[in-house]
């Protein structure tokens, strides 16, 4: 489904800019429709001068007239002469009667999207309001207020005055629809209107008495911390609900969370007014810390683990000077880069939130650990990467650096046992598959057989049992390179596995 900035940028009319502000505009439409009881849609001009559905918003509260998605259509016949009224003039045109859509009577209102730069004002695209009528009975007085503060705000989008570009962006969740609750203010800041959810926030925030006839910002005093203990946001707040400016905020009062976003009202750029909206959050705010307190729980356990997994290794390398057996030596030595290679993948996963892991970080690590085998083994191995690995969830990391870690350290141990020679590996990924292939300039595989040693086993079940992948060994021979007689190693991992 194209997007509005698809819709946009393929008519090739508007800036990056323009098109932001219109971003803008449509990411307030679920509120615009359901201060209106209305469908809301954002059209653009296009190269022949028509006008295409860009954006679509229907009400939450009452019926669409739109069952079926308009965006990407041309305007109908019957609004476009209204349409293109308000894009010429730059003035709202509302229509003088009520017209049918598919048996349904309707009212619809035409509002320019202005915006206002150092070059003048512009007309950017038409913002129309659809009302259902057949909908329409005796206007409560909240309705009454839902309509009169959603025609200042399509007066201020007509002038260029919405959206307030000092507004925060990027809202937390949970943020307040106009049905949560909602709180209107005169230009002193006095609540001239608090719906029945609106009220209830506040209640439950620790006032009792009723909103109407108060001046907000000193309610908000009373049901304040002390300034010692407030935030920075809540010592501000009071201030903020004077409707002055546009802002997003909590407010925190007996294990409640309110929280709140402030809508200054203008007209022709004078102050009118506010809208305060809120909604109790204290349910989705007490999920994020869970998460939050998870999420560092996690990364504390997987640095405890790397720290314990480091001294277990270095144990055995303590353990592997100190034996005389060069047998024992030896597999201590193995011991200790197995688990070397999975306090890796555990330090990486203790940096970040995540749970996947940068694996050709992971990677360059793990060939530190084979330098120093190759070293022990009075070995010169140049080893070299190309390719990417890419993101792995930690769940295949860990299988795969360890089954890597063997390979490679075969490749130096006995391809290029006690000489100099290159290991390079080689990490190709598709959509489908990650194929890695590790060769070497060593002798090949002694007797053309791949061994049945500890290592070899365990690199089958790691690959075949944990990645249900394959893995094959091969004497390189017939090319016409330095690795022409060595061993390469091929392993093959589905990709369907790892994005399950």
């Amino acid at each position: 489904m194209s997007t509005l900035s698809d819709l946009l940028t393929a008519q090739d009319r508007l800036s990056e800019t323009d098109i932001e502000w219109l971003h803008r505009v449509h990411g307030d439409g679920q509120l615009l429709a359901d201060l209106a009881s209305a469908d809301i849609v954002i059209w653009g001009q296009t190269t022949d001068d028509s006008f295409q559905a860009v954006g679509h918003v229907r009400p939450s509260g009452s019926a669409t007239l739109f069952y079926r998605d308009i965006v990407g259509e041309k305007v109908r016949p019957q609004w476009q002469s209204q349409v293109r009224e308000a894009f010429q003039s730059g003035l709202i045109v509302d229509s003088t009667s009520p017209e049918w859509f598919e048996e349904t009577p309707t009212r619809v209102k035409a509002v320019p999207i202005v915006r206002r730069g150092a070059d003048g004002r512009a007309v950017l695209g038409v913002l129309t309001r659809h009302t259902n009528l057949s909908e329409v009975r005796a206007p409560s007085r909240q309705q009454l207020t839902f309509d009169e503060c959603a025609d200042a705000i399509f007066g201020m989008i007509a002038t260029g005055d919405y959206p307030d570009t000092t507004a925060p962006m990027g809202p937390r969740r949970g943020a307040p629809r106009a049905a949560d609750g909602m709180i209107r203010l005169d230009v002193d800041g006095v609540v001239t209107f608090a719906s029945p959810n609106g009220l209830s926030a506040f209640n439950r925030i620790g006032f009792v008495d009723e909103l109407e006839g108060e001046t907000l910002s000193d309610v908000a005093r009373t049901i304040m911390p002390t300034e010692r203990d407030a935030s920075a946001d809540e010592s501000s707040l009071p201030v903020l609900l004077t409707g002055r400016s546009p802002w997003r905020s909590d407010i925190q009062a007996r294990g409640v969370t309110v929280a709140l976003r402030i809508i200054p009202l203008r007209d022709h750029g004078e102050r009118i007014g506010a809208i305060v909206l809120c909604r109790d959050v204290s349910e989705l705010r007490n999920q994020e810390q869970e998460i939050i307190t998870k999420d560092a729980t996690i990364r504390e356990i997987h640095h405890r683990v790397k720290n314990n997994l480091q001294t277990v290794a270095s144990l055995l390398r303590i353990q592997a000077r100190r034996t005389s057996s060069d047998e024992a030596r030896e597999s201590l030595l193995q011991a200790m880069q197995r688990v070397a290679a999975i306090a890796v993948v555990h330090d990486t996963l203790s940096e970040g939130l995540s749970q996947k892991v940068d694996f050709d970080e992971v990677f360059t690590r793990v060939l530190r650990l084979v330098a120093e085998v190759a070293a022990a083994q009075n070995t010169v191995a140049h080893t070299r990467k190309t390719g990417t690995f890419g993101t792995l969830p930690s769940e295949y990391a860990t299988p795969l650096a360890l089954a890597l870690t063997e390979v490679v350290t075969n490749a130096v141990e006995h391809g290029l046992a006690g000489r100099e020679g290159d290991v390079e590996i080689v990490a190709e990924r598709s959509e489908h598959t990650l194929t890695v292939r590790v060769r070497d300039t060593g002798s090949g595989l002694p007797e053309g057989q791949v061994g049945r040693g500890l290592g070899t086993q365990i690199v089958r079940t790691l690959i075949q049992g944990e990645l249900s992948g394959s893995i094959e060994w091969q004497t390189i021979s017939g090319t016409d390179t330095a690795f022409d007689g060595g061993t390469e190693v091929v392993i093959e991992i589905p990709m369907r596995w790892i994005r399950s």
